[in-house]
């Protein structure tokens, strides 16, 4: 799946999160316009992580703030067996959002 946003929803995600002005051209490239990442390493001299940061940021911010109601993101450090489990019941709620064909 490709990152993209659209601009109310760029705007919506960096409502209120504390980046500065390099992270947000970054970001808004990358989401909004489809600008490669590699773009920006070679044009600011970034590291790809780096970039990679500033993108994910943000898009991580929209996630956070685009879930459905009664859901919650979770993250654990588990044994196998447990994320095992816990990886099928993401994938069963996922499936339930899904509109039906």
């Amino acid at each position: 799946m490709k990152k993209r946003l659209t601009e109310g929803q760029f705007h919506e995600a960096v409502k209120g999160l504390k980046v500065g002005e390099q992270t947000l051209e970054i970001a808004r490239s990358v989401l909004i316009d489809g600008k490669p990442q590699a773009d920006f390493v070679a044009q600011l001299g970034l590291s790809r992580g780096a970039v990679s940061q500033a993108v994910d940021r943000v898009w991580s911010a929209h996630q956070a703030k685009n879930l459905p109601p009664g859901y919650e993101r979770v993250s654990a450090v588990l044994p196998e067996h447990q994320a095992f489990i816990v990886k099928k019941w993401a994938e069963d709620a996922t499936r339930k959002r899904e509109p039906t064909k």
